[in-house]
């Protein structure tokens, strides 16, 4: 295994992170059980789950994720591992998990204490704001589009106070974002730098072959300003093991399952995954292995979020960590990239 350390901290996190989001649907306890032991022996020790998991949320599933982690974790020596779970943010969709989702006080102690419940654990590492309060783009919407009309009202400082507090508290080490955009971040930064709060360590977008929308801006916050990039989706679904290329749809995939899912099946998606394909068969290397070997070797990288549902998915997966791509291969990468830069924000 290869690591890194969450920037500003001592604490040192594999490269390759276990996402959970499939544990309590897609995997029983005993499989997510399996998945985190073999990860473990694998030397991975960095787990990443949220309030809102499994994937797809319902009001039946909610904690489910949570809570297979704290079965396992209360038998685990905690100091070794290093978790991070998430708030979740306002969307009508989630009433049934709190009367109110903005990111104020009482919600994100409450969620925190229901969190480290579910988790058997005293504390969380990494303690992250899943998605903002405001209007932004988000989850496949490409451009900002400003609202005249927003109810939001700058809140972040109040959000940090409440996270330092937190950190002070013992409850959590430290706090990141998620599917944030360059302007939260630098804010998120600022209000911490201005008022000596905690400060924003990470942040947890979607980054792979088929997005890599983080570079246009976020990189060089990311690299300027030392805050790590947890990157998700790093196989889009799983479109970019190439499982779904020539209109297949295999039984029990994440798409035929949950079909609302195709955030990244476009016909653009799918004429890239053909071609890294074909480079990937060049190198003698599987898609997969190229796909997340590319993500590894990003230098703003902090952690590859990887997930499975099966432990043939979950070896090749973090097998890519022993894959080193050249920087000619890099190239034809960026090569392929140009013929269709954005193809599924």
């Amino acid at each position: 295994m290869k690591y890194s350390n969450i920037p500003n901290t001592n604490i040192k996190v594999s490269k390759i992170c276990l996402g959970t989001m499939t544990f309590g649907q897609q995997n029983s306890e005993q499989e997510a059980h399996e998945q985190l032991n073999y990860a473990v022996e694998q030397g991975v020790n960095f787990i990443d789950t949220a309030e809102m998991y499994s994937v797809p949320a319902s009001k039946e599933t909610q904690g489910n994720s949570e809570k297979h982690i704290g079965s396992w974790l209360k038998n685990q020596q905690r100091e070794n591992l290093v978790v991070a779970t998430k708030v979740t943010g306002p969307n009508p969709y989630f009433s049934y998990l709190r009367d109110n989702l903005g990111f104020s006080k009482p919600v994100i102690l409450d969620a925190l204490d229901k969190s480290l419940k579910r988790l058997q654990t005293d504390y969380v590492d990494v303690y992250q704001l899943h998605w903002p309060d405001r209007n932004t783009p988000m989850f496949g919407q490409r451009n900002y589009k400003h609202n005249a009309n927003e109810q939001w009202e700058d809140n972040i400082q109040e959000v940090i106070e409440t996270l330092d507090g937190l950190v002070k508290a013992g409850k959590i080490r430290h706090y990141g974002v998620s599917n944030e955009s360059s302007w939260g971040v630098m804010h998120h930064l600022a209000k911490s730098t201005q008022h000596n709060l905690t400060r924003c360590k990470t942040i947890q977008n979607p980054y792979s072959l088929l997005n890599r929308l983080f570079e246009v801006n976020l990189a060089e916050v990311a690299m300027r300003e030392n805050v790590g990039l947890l990157a998700y989706s790093p196989l889009a679904f799983g479109v970019l093991s190439g499982k779904y290329l020539n209109n297949q749809l295999p039984e029990k995939s994440r798409i035929k399952l949950f079909p609302q899912y195709n955030r990244y099946s476009s016909a653009q998606s799918s004429f890239l995954v053909q071609k890294y394909l074909e480079l990937a068969q060049e190198l003698n290397i599987t898609l997969t292995e190229l796909s997340l070997a590319f993500v590894n070797q990003q230098p703003f990288l902090t952690g590859n979020i990887i997930g499975a549902t099966t432990l043939k998915q979950l070896k090749e997966n973090i097998g890519s960590i022993h894959v080193e791509l050249s920087s000619e291969t890099l190239e034809k990468i960026d090569q392929i990239h140009e013929l269709q830069p954005n193809p599924a924000p």
